[in-house]
C-alpha cells in the first residue's frame, strides 16, 4: 500500500470534495432559479441574503424553506410540490450561468492529485446538474466518483453518501478526507469517520464555520498544507 499523503497533518489517500460553497460560489443560480419561480405562484422575489443562510441541505430544504419566507407553514405545504418541480425546471436552464470557481480551487485540486489523492465529489443537489456544473468550470476530470443528493437513499448531512463513495472508490473512510464548507459536511464527515477540513469563504447557514470543528480550516483550496507520502 503507497504511504498516506498528509493534508493539514491528516494522512489520508484520498479526498471527498463538496461542490457548492467549497468549490464553486453558486448563490447566483440558486438566487436567479428562484426569482424565476416565486412568481409564478404570485410571491415576492427573495433576497441573496435570503437565500445564502437557506443554501446546503439540497433544492428541497431550499424550496420549502424559501416558500416559508412569505408563508405560513400550511400554505406554504400547499405549494411545494409544484414549486419544487418548478425549481428543478428553472434550475436545468440557469445551472452554471450565474456561478464561478472559486479562487484557488483549480490549482488546489491538481495539488491533491499530484500527490496522488483519489478524488470524489459529493453534493446534495442532483447528480445530473453537478456533473453538468463541473463540466461547464472545467473541473469534471478531477473526479474519480461524482454522487449527487439523488445518488443514495439519504443526503448530507446524514454519513450515508461518504460511507458508500468511499466504498465505490475503494479507499476506507479512516483514509479520506472531506473537505467541505459547513456544519453538514462535518457531521456527515464525523458519521462516516473521516477527518474533515473547512473554507472559510461558503455557505454555513449564516453561521460562523470556525464554531464548527475541523482538522483545519483553508481561506484558499490550494493554501491547504501538502505533505505527500
Amino acid at each position: 500500500m503507497t504511504p498516506a499523503t498528509r493534508v493539514a497533518g491528516v494522512p489520508v489517500r484520498a479526498a471527498i470534495v463538496d461542490l457548492d460553497g467549497t468549490m464553486v460560489d453558486t448563490l447566483g443560480d440558486f438566487h436567479a432559479t428562484l426569482n424565476r419561480v416565486l412568481p409564478e405562484f404570485g410571491l415576492p422575489e427573495v433576497s441573496r441574503a435570503e437565500v445564502e443562510v437557506r443554501i446546503g441541505k439540497g433544492s428541497e430544504y431550499l424550496v420549502a424553506q424559501t416558500l416559508r419566507i412569505h408563508l405560513a407553514d400550511a400554505d406554504a405545504d400547499v405549494l411545494y410540490g409544484p414549486a419544487l418541480d418548478a425549481y428543478q425546471r428553472h434550475y436545468a436552464e440557469v445551472n452554471g450561468h450565474h456561478s464561478a470557481v472559486f479562487p484557488g480551487v483549480a490549482a488546489g485540486l491538481l495539488r491533491l492529485r499530484e500527490a496522488g489523492l483519489i478524488l470524489a465529489c459529493i453534493t446534495n443537489k442532483p447528480t445530473v446538474y453537478a456533473r453538468e456544473l463541473l463540466r461547464q468550470k472545467g473541473l469534471l476530470d478531477a473526479f474519480a466518483a461524482i454522487n449527487g443528493g439523488d445518488a443514495f437513499a439519504r443526503k448530507k448531512p446524514d454519513p450515508m453518501p461518504l460511507v458508500e463513495t468511499c466504498r465505490q472508490i475503494g479507499v476506507a473512510p479512516a483514509d479520506t478526507l472531506m473537505i467541505g464548507d459547513s456544519q453538514n459536511d462535518a457531521a456527515a464527515a464525523r458519521g462516516a469517520g473521516c477527518a474533515v477540513v473547512l473554507a472559510t469563504y461558503g455557505y454555513n447557514h449564516g453561521e460562523p464555520i470556525r464554531a464548527t470543528p475541523a482538522a483545519a480550516y483553508f481561506d484558499r483550496l490550494d493554501a491547504l498544507h501538502i505533505q505527500a507520502g
